[in-house]
């Protein structure tokens, strides 16, 4: 008479984080380096799952996977599983004030950590612990809150806090502004790979053709704006990151800055917002309404 108690039990739960970790970051490699374990070590326990669910759960080529129907179904209810259980055990071991956020990294080096002791200061019992979100990210495991730039079509979902809208500008170092006769365009290009779309984007937002130039690639913007610093060329910046650089005339932005479709944002994880996240968000929206206008808006 139990022969059929254990027909309807789930896959094993190193397959479902395995899957969700995928789904989420849309990489194996991501996914392999967030729970620690081998690329090929994921794509078995993403293959696993499959097979014992009789569906495709990925599709497309490996630099280029895509959630299949059946994969979208299963994925967005795991994540929230997975940060209520996160949520739960960082609750219980810590007494509830404790506050984990993951950041991108050049928001996290030019603009939060920055700012950090005036909130340590006005919230002294909460103890924040940062970690660094990966490029694309939206959510990360052990994370009540992620803190990143989003597109405007983000800015309505429930779990959005949006606290500085976006404008990018080519900023350069006086010297280098001299060198190129205070062309950006001149100068060679200095550019992210975690925003490699940085230049065609603001090149579309400035109403200019981006002529050929040499380019000098940095794996992270905050990289690229301190090359800016040290005249080696043009570097395209969110004015947020580089606001005090620009107010101290460290940074020139020849040709001024432009509205971008996007938005500094905190997103929180699904479920109840404690006290340590409600004071950090409005904390941030707080400080994103000190941030003064960039100029040429």
């Amino acid at each position: 008479m139990f022969e059929n108690l254990t027909s309807d039990a789930p896959p094993s739960l190193n397959a479902l984080r395995a899957f969700e970790a995928v789904a989420r970051t849309g990489r194996v490699t991501l996914a392999a380096e967030e729970l620690n374990v081998t690329h090929s070590a994921v794509s078995r326990q993403v293959k696993a799952l499959e097979q014992a669910l009789g569906v495709r759960l990925l599709t497309g080529p490996k630099n280029r996977l895509e959630l299949t129907a059946a994969g979208r179904e299963l994925a967005a209810p795991l994540t929230e599983a997975f940060n209520q259980i996160a949520a739960a055990v960082r609750h219980v071991r810590s007494g509830g004030e404790d506050l984990h956020v993951a950041v991108n990294a050049s928001l996290s080096v030019k603009w939060l950590i920055p700012r950090l002791p005036a909130f340590q200061a006005a919230h002294p019992g909460i103890r924040l612990h940062l970690s660094e979100l990966a490029a694309h990210a939206t959510s990360q495991h052990g994370a009540q809150a992620v803190v990143r730039i989003v597109p405007t079509s983000r800015l309505a979902d429930v779990n959005c806090t949006p606290f500085i809208r976006n404008a990018l500008g080519a900023v350069m170092s006086p010297e280098a502004a001299a060198r190129w006769d205070h062309d950006p365009l001149r100068a060679p290009r200095l550019s992210a790979a975690t925003h490699p779309e940085g230049w065609p984007v603001w090149a579309e937002l400035a109403g200019v053709e981006l002529p050929p130039a040499a380019e000098r690639p940095f794996p992270h913007v905050h990289f690229a704006m301190d090359a800016a610093l040290a005249g080696l060329g043009a570097a395209i910046v969110s004015w947020p990151l580089c606001a005090a650089e620009v107010q101290a005339g460290r940074l020139v932005a020849p040709l001024g800055f432009r509205r971008s479709e996007s938005a500094f944002a905190l997103l929180a994880a699904p479920g109840p917002v404690g006290r340590p996240l409600a004071r950090f968000r409005d904390w941030l929206v707080a400080e994103g309404a000190r941030t003064a206008e960039p100029p040429g808006i």
